[in-house]
């Protein structure tokens, strides 16, 4: 009774419970005890009167044990529904948690998407800029002082990739793969040559079918 007084916990009612059970369980035995001496009695063996009298007592303390086995059985399903909405609850705070991470995230992507628009847009500036004067190069037979923009391009973007988590939803692997295709050779900011044109100042020796003999 002490320890079901003091149980609270989803986890207290079992364990009380489970000792209830064992004192159900001796109650029993003790039953049949008392039941094969109210037999012996019956014919002599023993004073059947107070047989009796403590069978009684033990049908009356099974009784109790399975009402305090009933009852505690009861007070865990209580208890484990009152644990249960207190996880739902706490999972609740722990998500709206996660929902203003979240929406910083996206403020922060939206801030870096802009940047990254923004330093584009300088950079094809620079780009062509650079393509005017290396074509004004080539026109002053000063071709050395041309600027070969894919390899510098390529030279500012070398470097390590962030890794990719081992789940990622499909739309994040869409966008991390458009991204990477602005890092990449032959990505959207490095268009391929046409064929038979000069890659890096190695002329490729595919010949057009109209140059064939």
């Amino acid at each position: 009774a002490e320890d079901l007084g003091r149980a609270r916990t989803a986890a207290d009612f079992a364990a009380v419970i489970a000792l209830l059970d064992t004192d159900l369980n001796n109650a029993a035995a003790r039953k049949q005890e008392l039941e094969r001496a109210e037999d012996r009695a019956i014919f002599g063996d023993g004073d059947l009167g107070e047989v009796r009298a403590a069978l009684t007592d033990c049908n009356a303390a099974i009784a109790l044990l399975e009402k305090t086995v009933e009852a505690a059985n009861k007070r865990r399903v209580e208890a484990a529904e009152r644990e249960a909405r207190a996880d739902i609850v706490a999972l609740g705070d722990e998500i709206k948690s996660k929902a203003a991470s979240l929406g910083e995230r996206w403020r922060t992507v939206h801030r870096l998407i802009e940047q990254l628009r923004q330093e584009l847009f300088e950079a094809d500036a620079l780009v062509r800029a650079i393509a005017t004067a290396n074509g004004l190069f080539n026109a002053a037979g000063v071709a050395d002082l041309k600027i070969n923009l894919t390899t510098t391009r390529r030279a500012a973007m070398a470097g390590p990739h962030a890794a990719v988590p081992a789940r990622l939803s499909r739309p994040a692997v869409q966008a991390d793969r458009l991204l990477l295709s602005f890092l990449s050779p032959g990505g959207a900011l490095d268009p391929r040559p046409a064929l038979g044109a000069p890659v890096e100042g190695v002329k490729s020796k595919f010949i057009p079918a109209s140059e064939r003999g």
